[in-house]
């Protein structure tokens, strides 16, 4: 396949919506951040793929199970239908950090997953929004660009420092998709 799919990969909590250190365990706790589902939609319909790749914890920790992780994407994916966004697929680790997994960011196992399932390259910068360093970092060893938002963690991932090289910081995924939208008409131009 052609180089001509736009994909761009979110990460789910502090991105899409509301983070808790306590995890979101249900679709009750699962709050859109305010823009970010109507920026999805904007990235649809400038013809870009959506995937999220989130770790999801929890479900090793036991503080959640399959089916109830698969209710709250049910609501992700209902809520951002609502305002006429279109997420092509989420991929997640349910493991816990100790399991040493190759999916759970920081490493990149997830993002090799996206490459196979889209059959497209992530080097070149197919970007990555995530709120946290390690979003960032396995993006960016996976060949992605990186953006933080300011939104979750982003404020304390941006403090601590050590970004990727070339991360875009901005204050949420609405002025992540301003920017990524403008810089795809100035080179249309």
């Amino acid at each position: 396949m052609a180089q001509t799919l736009k994909l761009i990969i979110l990460d789910r909590d502090g991105v899409i919506n509301q983070d808790s250190d306590a995890f979101i365990k249900s679709p009750d706790e699962w709050i859109p951040l305010k823009g970010s589902l109507e920026a999805i939609a904007r990235l649809n319909q400038a013809g870009y793929h959506v995937v999220v790749a989130t770790n999801q914890s929890g479900v090793a920790r036991g503080l959640l199970n399959m089916q109830t992780l698969n209710e709250i994407h049910q609501k992700m994916h209902t809520a951002a239908q609502l305002v006429g966004a279109e997420i092509d697929a989420v991929f997640f680790c349910p493991h816990a950090a100790e399991d040493n997994c190759d999916c759970r960011k920081p490493k990149p196992g997830m993002f090799a997953d996206i490459a196979k399932r889209f059959e497209i390259s992530l080097r070149g910068g197919v970007p990555v929004v995530g709120d946290s360093l390690r979003d960032l970092q396995a993006g960016f060893v996976a060949g992605c660009a990186p953006y933080l938002v300011l939104t979750g963690k982003g404020q304390t991932t941006r403090e601590k420092g050590g970004l990727p090289p070339g991360t875009m910081v901005f204050p949420d995924l609405a002025a992540v998709v301003d920017f990524l939208l403008k810089k795809t008409v100035d080179m249309s131009v």
